[in-house]
């Protein structure tokens, strides 16, 4: 429970609320959150679908509190546990004040980023559409693949009917560059596609992401802080120590591993000089679990050391950690055992 004195006083002007980052898998979510926050606060790796909870980061300024939340990616689900993860995903976007459409600006849109953004057609608060990866982009290409986005965008926002084409004839385009390409025209489809600026920007150098946070920041209504200020996140440690565990199994194996493991924290015992976690790691098949430990146990041991190192950090002190791996066939169809696991898809 945080108590209302440990928040301290707002200074007038001051805008505070919640932004979900919406995307297809592996668009670069938990990588920006990480970023912008300026500590690990989410687990990332090369696999799709790396994140399968609600995940909040805290940044706060001397103008504004900007409370993340990190979604799983939006996909075609093939289990219960797919169908979950995207119903979190979606659920989030009526439950912020501002959302951050992410998606992959080094490609022109695909039909995935269709997809989502007529998900957010009849969305009611404002939409900044960060285009990630704007450091892979060709010299000469940047204009073309913004542009595909803007007409994307305007294609679906700017046949919702009202008044929309022109709600925003005198706003910028969230800073994009035009010099890249010839001149934008002021058609009802560039007003349209202006409503949800565009804001291209890289997660892993930070290139543009001060200005994506301003412009989210204005968005956000006039209120108190929620958090403490120097709080970057609201998760149970539990959740966060899990979540390290996993990270690693995505690291260092391949095959089904990745979308079949999860991993529950069974005791955490504080005895003083060092704190001991006990933990389970998950798996749906025999020859999975023989992967997971590894010749000897060395897979296992390299998984736990790089947990541990990384647990270090959160805990700031001595970490002793046990794994052990059990086979649950069929987790993911679960309806029991996603609920034990946390996969509630609220």
């Amino acid at each position: 429970m945080i108590s209302l004195d440990s928040l301290g006083t707002s200074p007038p002007g001051f805008r505070s609320g919640f932004v979900a980052l919406i995307g297809r898998p592996n668009v670069g979510k938990s990588t920006l959150l990480n970023h912008l926050v300026g500590e690990k606060v989410a687990i990332t790796s090369p696999v799709a679908q790396t994140t399968r909870n609600r995940l909040r980061g805290i940044l706060t300024t001397p103008t504004a509190q900007l409370v993340f939340v990190d979604t799983p990616g939006i996909h075609k689900p093939h289990h219960l546990l797919g169908e979950r993860l995207v119903q979190s995903a979606r659920g989030a976007i009526g439950e912020v004040d501002v959302v951050v459409l992410l998606v992959d600006g080094s490609e022109l849109a695909g039909r995935g980023d269709g997809f989502i953004v007529e998900l957010l057609r009849n969305c009611r608060v404002p939409v900044h559409v960060a285009l990630n990866k704007h450091d892979l982009v060709p010299e000469g290409k940047a204009w073309a693949l913004e542009a595909s986005y803007r007409d994307l965008v305007a294609s679906v926002i700017g046949s919702r009917g009202g008044g929309d084409d022109g709600a925003n004839d005198g706003a910028n385009d969230g800073g994009v560059d035009e010099g890249d390409g010839p001149t934008q025209g002021d058609g009802p489809g560039d007003r349209a596609a202006r409503s949800w600026p565009l804001h291209p920007i890289s997660a892993l150098s930070g290139a543009g992401t001060e200005e994506l946070l301003a412009a989210v920041a204005a968005d956000l209504p006039l209120g108190p802080h929620l958090y403490p200020a120097d709080a970057v996140s609201d998760q149970p440690e539990q959740l966060l120590l899990a979540e390290l565990i996993r990270e690693q199994v995505l690291t260092h194996t391949r095959e089904e591993i990745p979308h079949s493991v999860a991993v529950s924290i069974d005791r955490i015992v504080d005895d003083g000089p060092r704190t001991a976690i006990l933990a389970t790691v998950l798996v749906e098949r025999s020859s999975q679990k023989g992967i997971l430990i590894g010749k000897g146990g060395s897979m296992l041991k390299e998984i736990g050391s790089g947990a541990r190192l990384q647990m270090v950090k959160l805990i700031d002190g001595p970490v002793y950690l046990e794994l052990f791996v059990k086979v649950v066939p069929n987790w993911r169809r679960n309806p029991a055992r996603l609920a034990e696991l946390g996969y509630r898809g609220d």
